[in-house]
């Protein structure tokens, strides 16, 4: 080990796990700085490494470079999921052939970062950083997204809802590598919109954020809701409550069913970017725009 810290480069599945194993390059024992840290675009973990130096604090000095591991690249679309692995970035997303259901996933890609950081983001790294603002989350969390996880003990898969535990944290056991994000198949009829609010329109990070699908029935009515919510609590939340009352609601009854249900459903904090008071006004100002859009766009398409 050099005065820099280690630094590992697998070029396969199985070594990275083996590396994570290893208690010599893994301590199970000992503080966070003598562990591996997993990098794999690295557009949060230079940023992070960049803060703590000014501020003279301890940065992680023993890397794991998971950039070349083919294995855990590429979108696959099965008969029952899509499966997204690990290093899938934001710009294979945006670019990606997926259903309308995805549209909220594809547009807030578009707002992670600008066209650079879009290129090296990852959708495992998103996830795995944790971030109550997370642009990627609340997408995920319509989609009832999965998150598949690797060790030499064997794999395993968990809800995201569930994987994500608090702020800056995760499911994730010190020998676990996350391999892929699996969509469970959509209606071809649901469509999706996301919508994030900030101090500027680009670059930016998330006061509030919405993802929102929608699939209606042949009387226009909701026939399924999902609407997630980030930035607004310690970790992006799926408003259950709402997507219950929309069950079988006519549009014109949405207005007033979001008024009731979308405030009560988070807990945010003050900070720089906004009060707790102003992040609830405009969580529930969004959700409102971004079922009328879906809404809105059903009916074009229908006209």
């Amino acid at each position: 080990m050099g005065p820099m810290g280690l630094y590992l480069r697998p070029s396969t599945l199985a070594e990275a796990l083996a590396a994570l194993a290893d208690d010599k390059l893994n301590p199970v024992s000992g503080n966070a700085i003598d562990k591996l840290t997993v990098l794999a675009g690295g557009s949060d973990f230079f940023p992070a490494q960049t803060a703590r130096r000014a501020w003279l604090e301890k940065a992680p000095q023993n890397v794991m470079d998971i950039w070349g591991i083919d294995e855990l690249r590429g979108i696959r679309r099965g008969e029952d999921r899509t499966s997204l692995g690990a290093l899938t970035t934001w710009t294979e997303i945006c670019d990606a052939g997926l259903p309308a259901a995805f549209d909220a996933l594809k547009l807030a890609a578009r707002e992670v970062g600008g066209r650079q950081v879009q290129n090296r983001g990852t959708i495992a790294g998103n996830i795995c950083n944790a971030s109550p603002a997370a642009d990627g989350v609340p997408p995920l969390l319509a989609l009832d997204a999965r998150v598949e996880v690797a060790s030499v003990r064997g794999r395993r898969s968990m809800p995201l809802s569930e994987f994500i535990t608090g702020n800056r944290r995760t499911a994730l056991a010190p020998d676990e590598l996350v391999t892929a994000v699996d969509v469970p198949r959509q209606s071809g009829n649901a469509r999706s919109t996301f919508l994030k609010l900030g101090a500027r329109s680009y670059l930016l990070i998330s006061i509030a954020s919405v993802a929102a699908l929608l699939e209606q029935d042949t009387d226009g009515r909701i026939a399924e809701a999902a609407i997630a919510v980030g930035a607004c609590s310690a970790v992006p939340v799926r408003l259950t409550e709402l997507e219950h009352q929309l069950a079988g609601a006519k549009p014109a009854a949405i207005a007033e069913l979001v008024k009731q249900h979308v405030s009560s459903a988070l807990a945010p904090l003050d900070d720089i970017r906004g009060s707790g008071s102003y992040r609830k006004h405009a969580a529930v100002v969004l959700v409102g725009r971004a079922l009328a859009e879906i809404l809105a766009n059903g009916a074009r398409r229908a006209a």
